[in-house]
């Protein structure tokens, strides 16, 4: 570790999978460039030794009789109280930690149980991922907090908007890291006007739970196992006990109870009364390994590799003419926090068509689209009314070809130096014109690009809707 720290050309941790071949189209295997890692991260190597440890010992939890059920149960409690004490709570205090598959979902989980009025106001942001757009819209009216055209905002204007109706808002709903630019907004300063105002706060902090200590005073935060080095479908909700105490739960059914009759139900006390059926042992224990291993690390370790990154990413791409950084890193923000990930496109090239090439002949994964935040992408592109609206009609006929967006590439533990080098290199290649060694044709339902090539592999189940990386 103490030479990863000083080393900006090394990893901090080799992540399962690391150094993998992968096919390119020229008939070479190239070692795998992993930088997807704001979608999902590799495995930590403590992650998948903690699971083979417990996998012998893996049993139903909390109402087996048996040792192994036992044991299992005492292991999906302490891991619990991981989470509870990585959130900065007291893990015998009033919060509970309700685990569950992901952010996506402890966000739902809470929209559901706020109990809300359609006529409540839910505060948020256009910088937001649908994650936490989408589930408000269900419950509430949302009021939005506008971003400038450097893709941030300001303590003031979060209070512009709590303070712009004649109703408070019942809650503040905010990110933690932007997943499109890695801007960290200045959560301090907002959580403290919020709560100066009565407004409690949710934080998603699926983007900053990897990368930096979670807000002890948000009073509610989500986040997701699978983006914490932890691929294992578990993430988590922490809030007030007393919110979980009364009413129905989010799920109705066994082990939610304390009494069941055909017209009668007594509901358990939480956080158990919020977890019904069998939960994931083993995804949580893969968390609380994943924690513990952030937190042998240490914090300023990995906040001072990733800055290391997060510069040679940035400077490396804007020295390429023709690309263009979004967010405030390309508008020339000065001193803005972000966290080691890159937005941009390439002048005169499709961002899905510069994913599949970096893919096909270079072997390096990155993302493109709009990334789950269509609002704020597109923004961060300049895009007119005029403009998104053309893109609608088509989608609205099955043509997901002009879907605007960007390419993104995002680092992590697992990331070196010379991964960036070789992304920055390879992008410079695609901008200067270099051909392609194939034709790549674009789906018209995907949005996608296939190289055309008879190799197995880059085209028949990458075709699949669901495996489209424009439509998030």
């Amino acid at each position: 570790m103490e030479h990863a720290r000083h080393d900006p050309a090394a990893a901090l941790a080799q992540l399962v999978g690391s150094g993998q071949p992968v096919p390119c189209l020229d008939g070479v295997e190239r070692p795998a460039v992993e930088l997807d890692q704001a979608a999902s991260t590799q495995a930590h190597p403590a992650v998948a030794q903690r699971v083979t440890e417990f996998l012998p010992w893996y049993s139903s939890v909390h109402r087996g009789a048996g040792f192994r059920s036992r044991r299992a149960t005492a292991a999906y409690e302490e891991a619990r109280r991981a989470v509870l004490a990585f959130a900065g709570r007291d893990v015998d205090g009033d919060d509970v930690a309700i685990l569950c598959r992901n952010t996506t979902e402890a966000i739902n989980h809470l929209a559901y149980r706020l109990r809300l009025d359609p006529g409540d106001v839910v505060v948020t942001t256009v910088v937001e991922h649908h994650a936490n757009l989408l589930p408000w819209g269900r419950v509430a009216e949302r009021r939005y907090v506008e971003c400038g055209t450097d893709g941030t905002f300001s303590v003031d204007d979060v209070v512009t908007a709590l303070e712009a109706g004649p109703r408070r808002p019942a809650l503040l709903a905010v990110t933690g890291a932007s997943n499109v630019s890695g801007w960290l907004p200045p959560l301090d300063g907002i959580i403290a006007a919020a709560h100066e105002r009565g407004v409690p706060v949710l934080v998603d902090a699926a983007q900053l739970a990897p990368h930096r200590p979670l807000p002890a005073e948000a009073d509610y935060l989500a986040l997701s196992g699978h983006k914490l080095y932890s691929p294992f479908g578990c993430g988590a909700l922490i809030g007030p006990r007393a919110l979980f105490e009364t009413g129905d739960p989010f799920l109705a059914g066994g082990g939610a109870v304390d009494l069941v009759g055909l017209d009668e139900v007594i509901w358990t006390a939480p956080p158990d009364r919020e977890e019904a059926g069998s939960p994931n042992v083993v995804g949580a224990i893969a968390l609380h390994a994943a924690i513990d291993t952030l937190l042998e690390l240490g914090w300023d370790n990995v906040a001072a590799h990733e800055n290391e990154l997060a510069g040679r990413l940035h400077s490396g791409l804007a020295a390429i003419d023709g690309v263009r950084l979004l967010g405030p890193v390309g508008a020339g923000v000065p001193d803005v926090s972000t966290l080691p990930v890159a937005a941009f496109t390439v002048e005169g090239m499709h961002h899905a068509l510069v994913a599949a090439r970096l893919s096909a002949e270079y072997g390096i994964a990155v993302r493109h689209g709009c990334f789950c935040a269509h609002p704020y992408v597109i923004r961060l592109l300049g895009m007119d009314e005029t403009a998104v609206d053309a893109y609608r009609r088509e989608v609205l006929r099955g043509d997901h070809r002009g879907i605007p967006g960007a390419v993104r590439a995002s680092a992590g533990l697992g990331t070196a130096g010379v991964d960036i080098d070789a992304l920055v290199a390879a992008v410079g290649d695609l901008a200067a014109g270099t051909p392609p060694p194939v034709p790549y044709q674009q789906d018209t339902a995907t949005g996608d690009f296939f190289p055309v090539t008879d190799e197995p592999g880059w085209r028949h189940a990458a075709q699949e809707l669901g495996a489209a990386c424009s439509r998030g």
